[in-house]
């Protein structure tokens, strides 16, 4: 999944990528001294290289970018040492604790080629960040077998044995220690940080992104290359993976599969994990293939763009919606030669009107069609369990009761062994109704 970049930052070169990688093994080495003798100190490095090649022009489409290379952390687990680099590209107006927009290149990219396809609106569409936003471009090509999920998917079972379980691989922690350096370095706003990537990178997106949900606010896999990663790193294989259950309340995520993709083999296995484990979901498909053209798949499917992603807060409660009756058929793994379009949970809406230690009043209700330009059919109302995650203040304890009220219906339940809250078929429609749950403070005797 390749696309011959435009002018300004350097290719992927032969001749000069062979003297560069000796100078990167030199440059790695002593990287990973001064990293083991600094200890938990890891500062990358300003430059105006990449890989040995410089880089004259650093601007792209008026804003400015920074490049830089760094070694490893011992603690990330790497056997043999390595050296990294990435791009952070500033908002077209400077301005304080500005959102953070990440980015997970696919197979057929390096950071460079990934960077240089957001000149040009139509390559690649996901990975170019809003003006406003800082853009981190990480990269997994420079070291050989250093994908983002370890290269887990369907095609080799070995490298599903070589990369299973839930600890993360060391290119995990190593993105995700780059993005907290960058907002601390940056001053970037820590509730607004998003996770993107396509193909490769829509695999990692989902992997690396669900269980890191004290991170990122929400993520976006675009034409994910499978579900094996985030299968195995959430524990979704097992009743109850040690460790997975404790993780942070992950993002909200949003996933546009192709039904005609064969990457996108075991989507229904990860739709019913997702349904299953209550978390929050925003699938979208149709048949345009393993499509890198955003635009193109949003003339398929209309939907895709249709959710605020980047508006999602960390620090704001959410609700998940399963089991909701207005969610077209899936078609996996059966009908995959079907021409159709469809979405699971793409009208539901939010709003939090209050957080507090004894109550949590949230607004549900659906899009309408005024709000919304769609081929679908929006549903007038639609039934679903709603679960309430990223409580604020005052998150029940494990086994809590608690009383709960939505427009004339109300009753009472028991939070999970998680403290997680859940009320069962609430009728939502796009008149909003107010969801209020009142909270105690430790569980019923």
């Amino acid at each position: 999944m390749q696309n011959p970049s435009t002018t300004g930052l350097p290719l992927l070169f032969t001749g000069v990528r062979r003297f560069a990688v000796r100078l990167m093994v030199v440059g790695a080495v002593l990287c990973v001294i001064r990293a083991s003798a600094a200890g938990a100190e890891w500062n990358p490095t300003k430059t105006t290289m990449i890989q040995g090649v410089p880089v004259e022009d650093l601007t792209i489409n008026g804003r400015a970018y920074d490049l830089f290379e760094h070694g490893v952390k011992p603690e990330w687990g790497y056997k043999v040492p390595q050296q990294d680099s990435f791009v952070l590209i500033h908002p077209k107006n400077e301005r304080k604790s500005a959102p953070l927009y990440v980015v997970l290149h696919s197979a057929g990219h390096d950071v460079l080629k990934c960077v240089n396809s957001t000149r040009h609106i139509g390559n690649h569409d996901i990975y170019r960040s809003p003006d406003d936003f800082y853009a981190l471009y990480l990269d997994c090509r420079g070291n050989p077998g250093d994908w983002w999920w370890g290269g887990m998917h369907l095609r080799d079972p070995n490298l599903i044995r070589m990369n299973s379980g839930g600890d993360p691989a060391p290119v995990e922690r190593r993105v995700v220690d780059t993005v907290k350096w960058v907002i601390a370095k940056y001053g970037i706003d820590p509730d607004r940080v998003y996770l993107t990537g396509i193909s490769m990178g829509g695999s990692g997106t989902l992997g690396i992104g669900m269980r890191n949900g004290d991170v990122f606010a929400a993520i976006k896999a675009s034409i994910p290359a499978g579900i094996e990663h985030v299968s195995h790193r959430m524990g979704f294989l097992s009743p109850a993976l040690p460790g997975i259950v404790r993780i942070p309340d992950p993002p909200i995520a949003i996933d546009e599969s192709a039904q005609d993709d064969t990457w996108s083999a075991g989507h229904e296995r990860f739709v019913k994990a997702m349904n299953d484990r209550k978390y929050a979901l925003l699938f979208y498909w149709g048949p345009f293939g393993h499509a890198d053209n955003h635009l193109l798949i949003e003339k398929v499917n209309d939907l895709v763009n249709s959710f605020d992603w980047l508006n999602v807060k960390r620090n704001e409660a959410y609700p998940v919606f399963t089991n909701a009756s207005g969610n077209s058929k899936l078609l996996w793994p059966d009908d995959l030669q079907s021409n159709s379009v469809g979405q699971v949970n793409a009208f539901f809406r939010w709003r939090v009107l209050s957080d507090t230690m004894d109550k949590l009043e949230m607004s549900l209700f659906l899009v309408s069609a005024a709000d919304l330009k769609t081929t679908f059919d929006i549903p007038k109302e639609t039934t679903a369990d709603v679960s309430l995650r990223r409580i604020q203040n005052g998150p029940p304890a494990s086994g809590a009761s608690f009383r709960w009220a939505f427009g004339t219906a109300q009753g009472e339940g028991r939070a999970g062994p998680t403290g997680l809250i859940s009320i069962p078929g609430l009728k939502i429609t796009a008149e909003p109704a107010i969801l209020t749950v009142f909270k105690e403070k430790s569980p019923a005797k």
